[in-house]
């Protein structure tokens, strides 16, 4: 199932001269036509996009908070940092997953001073989020082993 609100993702199939962009091409998991936000970088808005599969965002959350307790701009500069700068956050669909998982209790929320000493709400991953990770983790690689298999070249094509 796929989700068209809250995610996206640039579209891999062609870029807009319809040549097949290269593997650096950035994947943009803000929300289709939301107000940009200044903390995170832009990328062009006449790129086509498609739905990122749903619960990846929530996914990436609770494997980054593996690790330990973050803000929720820790976790957006953590997910851009570990893709290496392949996934871009919009800190709206942040929160909302954020909350999602909270509701959860998936991941539970105090608030706390950031590195430079503002207040922040600092996100851990409890017992139950770990279980979840567990169980999506395992998911996540079937579904992905059964799109490379559809992807590959069958031996008819080679």
């Amino acid at each position: 199932m796929v989700r068209g609100v809250g995610l996206a993702i640039l579209d891999g199939l062609r870029s807009n001269r319809g040549e097949f962009p290269d593997e650096t091409s950035p994947v943009d998991i803000r929300p289709k036509g939301a107000v940009r936000s200044c903390r995170m970088p832009t990328q062009s808005a006449d790129k086509e996009r498609a739905a990122l599969l749903q619960g990846t965002l929530d996914l990436l959350i609770l494997r980054t908070l593996v690790l330990g307790s973050r803000h929720g701009q820790g976790i957006a500069r953590a997910i851009q940092q570990q893709s290496d700068d392949v996934f871009l956050v919009d800190h709206g669909s942040l929160y909302l997953a954020l909350q999602r998982l909270e509701d959860k209790a998936w991941v539970r929320a105090a608030w706390g001073a950031s590195a430079n000493n503002r207040k922040a709400r600092f996100y851990t991953l409890t017992a139950k989020g770990r279980t979840q990770l567990a169980q999506k983790t395992g998911q996540w690689r079937r579904v992905a082993k059964a799109i490379s298999r559809i992807l590959a070249p069958s031996e008819a094509e080679v």
